[in-house]
């Protein structure tokens, strides 16, 4: 899956005036920030009463993600690039607040397969009902709530009106975090497979989505497995899929048109393609070496082809022993251009048959 650093947004939920929510958010993320670091996330505090969400008021239901207003689609916004959340939320007669079941019912498809951590304060029982209350509604939203929690009595954190947790509370903070990653890294396929941009692959689970600059590892990883064969076949190491560094890898797919093939969080094949003129290029065409024979990379090569809609012809170019690629490619309509080439390779070509 990717390695894109987490976003976990620690949202506060009461608005009540003089509430203890903002100190202990605020005490939160201070106590976190060093091991956010080192987990490599994001902590991005939010406060509900400065998202100015009157009670629901949008006509579409939250399951389309039809938003009419402007502070719908900002808090929108804000759920749909989280990648798992902490509610630091009061115990209101036995529930959690109105404000936060408001705030949750607003929004559908931007919760789901997130993780929820909970940091709850209160009296008697430390706002754990309302944590049980609040769990009940973020399941329906396909929200995962954790194990781990954080629960604070009032009288035994205030010093002197200052708020000063016993460390229990850090250590516990710390782990709700650690629990909170893992979960959030283990259901990033989830998240990706019901993405606005992911389509199904062609094999069972599996989908298709724009590669981009965070997928270097999982691409250098596959372009390595894959090019150690060819250089076998072609007798040479001089291939530069297989020197890439992870760095190398990210400046070009910032560059190319890249797609990635991916089940269960591993990337099973990819193609890239750039359009240069009339012509299309396509290159790094790669399928898993235990997923050969069932037809992905060619269906790879007719996705990469799509793109070549207004161009002439499209060009890619294999190792001039690598038997298997060139009967694919020439089965799919390319002819072998004239001209050797010093490193090896050979370049292929299809025209594009443009219809009238």
């Amino acid at each position: 899956m990717t390695t894109k650093r987490l976003r976990i947004l620690v949202l506060t939920c009461s608005t009540r005036p003089g509430a203890l929510g903002p100190a202990v958010g605020g005490w939160l993320t201070d106590t976190l920030a060093p091991v956010a670091k080192e987990l490599d996330v994001d902590l991005v505090p939010v406060a509900i009463g400065d998202l100015d969400l009157p009670f629901l008021d949008e006509e579409e239901h939250p399951s389309t993600g039809v938003h009419q207003h402007e502070h719908t689609r900002r808090w929108s916004r804000i759920v749909a690039d989280a990648d798992g959340f902490v509610f630091v939320t009061p115990e209101y007669n036995y529930g959690m607040p109105a404000t936060l079941k408001n705030a949750l019912d607003y929004l559908g498809p931007e919760w789901a397969w997130k993780p929820a951590g909970f940091v709850s304060y209160g009296h008697t029982s430390a706002g754990t009902r309302a944590v049980q209350h609040a769990k009940q509604v973020v399941t329906t939203l396909r929200l995962v709530p954790l194990g781990s929690t954080v629960a604070i009595r009032i009288a035994d954190a205030l010093r002197e009106d200052r708020f000063a947790p016993d460390p229990r509370h850090a250590e516990a903070a710390e782990g709700l975090l650690a629990e909170l990653v893992r979960v959030a890294h283990a259901l990033t396929p989830m998240r990706e497979r019901e993405h606005a941009d992911a389509m199904p692959g062609p094999l069972p689970g599996s989908y298709v989505r724009r590669l981009g600059p965070d997928d270097a590892a999982e691409v250098t990883v596959l372009q390595r497995c894959c090019w150690l064969e060819e250089a076998l076949v072609n007798d040479t190491l001089d291939i530069p899929a297989l020197h890439e560094t992870p760095d190398d890898v990210r400046g070009w797919l910032a560059e190319w048109d890249a797609t990635g093939l991916w089940r269960d969080g591993r990337l099973l094949g990819m193609v890239r393609t750039r359009r240069d003129g009339d012509d299309l290029h396509i290159g790094r065409l790669a399928v898993a070496p235990d997923l050969r024979g069932l037809g992905v990379g060619r269906w790879l090569l007719g996705l990469a082809e799509s793109a070549a809609e207004g161009c002439h012809r499209v060009l890619l170019t294999t190792g001039a022993a690598s038997h298997r690629n060139l009967a694919l490619y020439q089965r799919q309509g390319y002819v072998l251009l004239p001209g050797p080439r010093d490193d090896g390779a050979v370049d292929l070509a299809k025209v594009i048959t443009v219809r009238t």
